[in-house]
């Protein structure tokens, strides 16, 4: 049995994809991650006045009297940064932001919700990234194209774990190179698959701000990368377990 919920949060589509024998009391729980991406989006977006990521941006509130979700987060996105040599930083031009980690973060707690569905596999996606938890059985996610958002470039078994793309096809360029506050297009997008959705995010980003990164990413236990060039070729990580062309087709 399958079914599958579709709601416009955080800004994009966020979809829900459940499978299993049977799906007893999935309605309440699937309703109960939405309610926590919402909490997310409250407290995170960088679109929302009242956010307090947006107060802390301008000076309104400072991170040690914030909401103890913001709290960790600053710390996970301090801890990211220290891991990724600075190629990840929310500390941006244009104000503070952790956008590159929450995602991932929220994608996560989202599942962890969802997971209390014994016996059930479970799929979730918010705006092209994706977690899943499954008994053995992969659901395929695809990869869109960043030339052709109608096109699926790449095709991606995933069991357990998170996929996450940063690129310039949904809101054009936006990540910057942390370390001279220049804006990245020296590539169209970067796909990261591994055991963790937050750190895929993560991970996904910054080898964006570093204009691709993929020697760097190979360096990264249990973690596979797709970078897709602007001239439309594709080059990959040795472990990548998609399936994508040298050129899209």
């Amino acid at each position: 049995m399958r079914r599958s919920w579709v709601e416009q949060l955080m800004g994009m589509p966020a979809s829900v994809l459940l499978r299993g024998e049977r799906l007893d009391g999935a309605d309440e729980v699937v309703q109960e991650a939405y309610d926590e991406l919402r909490r997310v989006d409250r407290l995170f977006s960088t679109y929302r006045d009242d956010s307090q990521v947006s107060r802390l941006r301008r000076g309104e509130l400072v991170p040690a009297a914030a909401d103890p979700l913001v709290r960790e987060v600053l710390a996970l996105c301090e801890e990211a940064r220290e891991a990724s040599e600075g190629w990840f930083d929310i500390e941006l031009p244009g104000g503070l932001d952790p956008s590159g980690l929450v995602k991932g973060w929220a994608i996560e707690r989202a599942l962890a919700l969802l997971c209390r569905l014994d016996g059930v596999d479970v799929c979730l996606n918010v705006g092209g990234d994706i977690a899943v938890r499954t008994s053995g059985e992969p659901f395929v996610v695809g990869i869109e194209d960043p030339h052709d958002r109608t096109r699926v470039l790449a095709a991606v078994p995933v069991v357990a774990g998170g996929l996450a793309t940063s690129g310039t096809s949904a809101r054009g360029t936006h990540i910057v190179d942390p370390h001279t506050g220049a804006a990245v297009a020296s590539v169209a997008s970067v796909s990261v698959v591994g055991p963790s959705a937050m750190w895929a995010d993560v991970w996904a980003t910054a080898a964006f701000a570093r204009g691709g990164g993929l020697d760097w990413l190979a360096t990264l236990p249990s973690y596979d990368g797709l970078v897709v060039h602007l001239d439309g070729t594709t080059a990959s990580t040795d472990g990548w377990p998609g399936m994508a062309s040298e050129r899209p087709v």
